[in-house]
């Protein structure tokens, strides 16, 4: 079997974006280049490596893992670039991290601090629902994952550098927003609006309920906070999320934070990676970056 490294790009690439031209556009080749190069690529594999229906593109099982194995040799690569460039005193690279959707009122400050510091270094930032990060993480397609419910029953290198407090809202104006102190069974003739079933923050919600022995009326379940805040503010339930959503303040575009019994629900912030998984030197800085972090909040 003969494949060169820059086929191994390619391929990879191909398998990311299931699209020979976005694959060429990619690796800076023509598109009919990367399609003989991929034909070359199957032709020493010796078996199909993906397949075409309805014009869109599948991966055959060979194909994934190949794909797999490329992002491995290819990590692997970087990672001994980065060794080198640190050895000869230069801090350049590329850092790959997905972070769930709530992550995103605050991911950015401190990416933007990491690159202060280090100017030269290139940034994908991923910005997905829980399950959406998680699925990426099996498939070790980024160096670092940020979210609040880590997955149970993988085996992870896990730390938690950052507080993540729930707080309660309703519709700026409304008699329960005026209220204060008040016990969770005031919330038994109103509904809810919650983020959807699998998401960190529906996680944490429907463990507190739960432990409070509270059923709540739950209306609507949306996949994203601004959709919460917008429900909320058109007086359509009570609403439960991430404070970060609220960028820190009590009061936002429609909605305030109740004042009820138990709330802020706490949970944390989690950066994770694969047990096994050999950080680069960048993946490796950013990580104590953030883990500082934590002394401040």
């Amino acid at each position: 079997m003969n494949i060169t490294f820059k086929q191994l790009k390619l391929f990879q690439a191909f398998a990311d974006a299931k699209s020979v031209s976005l694959a060429a556009k990619q690796m800076f080749v023509t598109q009919p280049t990367a399609s003989m190069q991929l034909k070359e690529i199957t032709q020493s594999v010796g078996i199909p490596l993906y397949e075409v229906i309805s014009k869109k593109i599948y991966l055959t099982d060979a194909g994934k893992e190949l794909a797999f194995t490329a992002r491995d040799i290819l990590n692997t690569w970087s990672t001994f670039e980065q060794q080198m460039d640190a050895a000869k005193g230069i801090s350049r690279g590329k850092l790959k991290i997905a972070v769930v959707s709530t992550a995103k009122y605050f991911m950015p400050r401190l990416i933007g601090q990491f690159c202060k510091k280090y100017p030269d270094i290139d940034v994908s930032l991923e910005i997905l629902n829980r399950n959406g990060v998680v699925a990426r993480m099996m498939d070790n397609l980024d160096d670092i994952y940020i979210m609040s419910q880590p997955p149970k029953g993988m085996a992870l290198d896990d730390h938690i550098f950052m507080d993540n407090h729930l707080v309660a809202i309703a519709a700026l104006g409304s008699s329960i927003a005026k209220r204060s102190a008040m016990s969770l069974n005031a919330f038994k003739d109103h509904r809810f609006i919650l983020r959807e079933q699998g998401s960190g923050t529906r996680m944490t919600v429907d463990n507190f309920f739960k432990k409070m022995k509270f059923q709540p009326d739950v209306r609507m379940e949306l996949g994203s906070n601004e959709a919460i805040k917008e429900a909320v503010a058109g007086g359509l339930g009570i609403g439960v999320l991430s404070k970060y959503a609220l960028h820190g303040r009590q009061k936002e575009h429609g909605v305030a934070i109740v004042d009820v019994k138990g709330f802020p629900i706490t949970s944390h912030w989690h950066v994770v990676s694969p047990l096994n998984k050999k950080l680069s030197p960048v993946a490796s800085a950013f990580k104590q970056e953030i883990l500082k972090s934590s002394a401040k909040h």
